[in-house]
């Protein structure tokens, strides 16, 4: 199969790119002293990420249950969970996994203490904790170092689990600040932060500056994508994920339609300063998907000095490639500019649509 025999709109990711992304963000984390656990949400593929365990990080990162589920199906065996863990239902399916891998769990709460407690008792395991600290999104996470020691104290006085550590997404300027201020108070009672964890590809390279921080926790790097590309982490020619799409319709010399909408872009916008519309068209860079329905993506010309026709392919790079992979039940790997594998390069995104 070449490029002109997949129907379109289909992801395609160049493993090459991905390969090289990969090494880089392994060899940064190495040369700073950083322990790398991937984000696995977005790509979602267990070959991917055993590669990843391959080149040096220390184990991965799931959001929910179901994704985990998957990867430890795969042969993943050290998993953070860093999504609350709340309920009977999901203590059950914890206390599954922690009898086949090691897991840690990040809480913000004594609810999610407890079920993660009952998940340890479940499966006979010790469980480790991170407490999880709000650095300015304003999400979840405890907001003071009181609330993180208090935490931190349940937990220590709880059977079955483990204080490892803290947790916090994203790494910012509030960060180094919380950590500091947390390691004198932990010091002073006796408990020993054995690794703090941070996150977020968008000013990845930066990471190392953040004091206290010992792990790192990134997913956007593998593939990167047109809002990486926006705050200077990343080149265009660093995107390895491009959704494939054709022409189907040139209704004005102005506006064409591609087959390609939400369900296949998302709805996800980037920065008014990073770009306009609701993905970059790589062939055609002035163009804008200004407007997208569910299955059409209408595309505005009118600054385009060349235009496509229809019936012509264009490749799409998204703003938001978590969310496009999400949307896909498979993607199609090439190497070298050639359809990689047994000849239809068809990866099935295995972990996709896990939400709990």
């Amino acid at each position: 199969m070449n490029d002109a025999e997949m129907d379109t709109p289909v992801p395609v990711i160049d493993l090459d790119i991905v390969m090289a992304n990969l090494r880089r963000m392994q060899d940064y984390c190495d040369l700073h002293g950083l322990k790398l656990r991937p984000h696995i949400k977005t790509h979602k593929m267990p070959d991917l990420a055993l590669e990843q365990v391959r080149l040096g990080a220390v184990g991965i990162t799931c959001q929910k249950l179901g994704e985990a589920e998957v990867m430890v199906d795969a042969g993943l065996t050290d998993i953070l969970m860093s999504y609350p863990v709340i309920g009977a239902a999901k203590a059950a399916r914890l206390g599954a996994l922690a009898r086949r891998a090691t897991m840690r769990v990040a809480v913000d709460n004594p609810v999610a203490l407890r079920t993660v407690a009952d998940a340890a008792s479940q499966a006979g395991r010790e469980i480790g904790i991170l407490v999880e600290f709000d650095s300015g999104r304003l999400r979840t996470g405890v907001t003071t170092v009181d609330e993180a020691l208090a935490l931190a104290r349940a937990v220590v006085a709880t059977d079955g689990v483990r204080f490892d550590g803290l947790m916090t997404y994203p790494s910012s300027a509030a960060t180094a600040p919380f950590i500091a201020a947390a390691k004198e108070a932990f010091a002073a009672a006796g408990i020993e932060i054995g690794m703090v964890s941070g996150g977020g590809t968008p000013d990845v390279w930066s990471k190392h500056e953040t004091v206290g921080l010992t792990e790192l926790r990134v997913g956007t790097y593998i593939f990167h994508d047109r809002a990486t590309v926006g705050n200077g982490v990343a080149t265009l020619d660093d995107c390895a994920l491009h959704v494939h799409a054709t022409v189907v319709s040139r209704p004005t010399p102005d506006r064409a339609v591609i087959d390609t909408g939400s369900k296949s872009l998302s709805s996800d916008l980037v920065a008014p300063s990073v770009g306009k519309g609701f993905g970059m068209i790589r062939e055609y860079p002035d163009a804008v998907i200004e407007r997208v329905n569910e299955e059409h993506g209408m595309v505005d010309l009118s600054a385009c000095a060349a235009r496509p026709e229809i019936g012509e392919r264009v490749r799409v790079l998204p703003n938001h490639v978590c969310v496009v992979v999400n949307l896909h039940d498979t993607v199609v790997r090439t190497r070298g500019g050639e359809i990689d594998g047994d000849g239809t390069g068809v990866w099935p995104v295995a972990a996709r649509g896990r939400s709990r």
